[in-house]
């Protein structure tokens, strides 16, 4: 008999994976739960792979919900929505892998594949779980969003000045953030460099976002074509997990 994927909390995952957030109080919810449950998974020498995603994920979406709340955006409706499909990708990637289909996209598995070793620097594993939903998963949220709203992904209107709001609250989360996965030798040369790191992760977001944007738009363009569709999965797939699986090599242990 195949030992269950997630060890011990794997019922707990599946429970929770059952049904998909509604909003986006929701998908914070159902991040915080997810992160009390990874957190338990047996420990490998360091840490968890996906929690140290999973985390960063929770304190970005949480930062989107207190815009929401505070009417940040011009069109809370879009940004709400987006973040629900978002959201959706994720946990059913996670889903596939509880049920080992072997649908899982690869861009995924390469980060699950590790929950039991060998072990992955907390700031790879989270940059990797970064590449595996922006450049895999966004640009067909983003398709499933407009399809849904009976809009489409213009440049420059409120939507898409909504979107780029996102990369401000990266900007603004990046420092205390990375500065999280950090040993004490680390941020010694961290406070060396200044602001430097800051600056250019920050940019990195900015420009893997704009990729996601312009990928959204090319699958909007044959969201009708089927066989079109399922290429350009294919395509963002591959080449996300080709990064995933540097990021999660021992050359990615250079970002720590």
């Amino acid at each position: 008999m195949t030992a269950p994927v997630w060890g011990p909390v794997h019922q707990d995952i599946a429970d929770l994976l059952a049904d998909h957030p509604a909003d986006v109080p929701a998908v914070v919810d159902h991040l915080t739960k997810l992160q009390d449950v990874l957190v338990r998974l047996p420990p490998l020498h360091q840490s968890c792979p996906l929690a140290d995603f999973n985390g960063l994920y929770l304190t970005i979406t949480a930062k989107v919900l207190e815009r929401l709340y505070d009417g940040r955006f011009a069109d809370p409706a879009f940004l709400s929505r987006l973040d629900v499909e978002f959201a959706a990708r994720y946990f059913d990637a996670l889903r596939l892998w509880t049920e080992s289909s072997p649908y899982t996209p690869q861009a995924w598995a390469c980060i699950f594949e590790r929950m039991h070793g060998p072990d992955v620097r907390p700031l790879p594993a989270a940059a990797a779980g970064v590449n595996a939903h922006i450049n895999f998963d966004l640009p067909f949220a983003l398709v499933t969003t407009f399809d849904h709203l009976e809009s489409e992904p213009a440049d420059d209107g409120d939507q898409h000045r909504d979107y780029l709001q996102i990369n401000e609250i990266f900007a603004e989360s990046i420092p205390t953030l990375r500065r999280g996965y950090l040993d004490r030798w680390q941020l010694i040369i961290d406070t060396l460099n200044g602001d430097l790191d800051d600056w250019y992760q920050g940019e990195l977001v900015q420009y893997t976002r704009d990729v996601a944007w312009r990928n959204a738009q090319r699958i909007w363009r044959v969201r009708h074509d089927a066989h079109a569709r399922e290429r350009e999965r294919d395509r963002l797939d591959g080449t996300a997990s080709r990064l995933g699986r540097l990021l999660l090599s021992p050359l990615g242990a250079l970002l720590q």
